[in-house]
């Protein structure tokens, strides 16, 4: 079991870098693939990168390739994003989430979450 709380967000403008960060608590968090997602207002929730356990495979949406990087530091119960080159198309809420196998793409497969954190990029 593990908690997971979100920060870094904020207000950015276009072109710019936030880096979000996921702070952990728990015995198992090494035991956790991570991912982060995002939500818009009336979409559904989709996932935006993900990292297996050891941090050796890394998923990324099509939308944020090249421009977002995923990482975690197991000893300081941490996973990040990197978010550079913002544009308006990223404003979301945004979650961390832990998964106890691979890096699942349905947010339906992740068991722990986060509250979100909201980034917001103006034009």
């Amino acid at each position: 079991q593990v908690q997971l709380v979100e920060s870094g967000g904020g207000l950015v403008q276009a072109g710019g870098s936030l880096r979000l960060s996921c702070a952990a608590s728990g015995r198992s968090f090494s035991s956790y693939g991570m991912g982060w997602f995002y939500q818009a207002p009336g979409k559904e929730r989709e996932i935006v990168a993900g990292i297996t356990r050891s941090g050796g495979s890394t998923y990324y949406a099509d939308s944020v390739k090249g421009r977002f990087t995923i990482s975690r530091d197991n000893a300081k119960n941490t996973v990040y994003l990197q978010m550079n080159s913002l544009n308006p198309e990223d404003t979301a809420v945004y979650f961390c989430a832990a998964a106890s196998v691979g890096i699942p793409l349905s947010s339906r497969l992740y068991a722990f979450w986060g509250q979100g954190t909201q980034v917001t990029v103006s034009s």
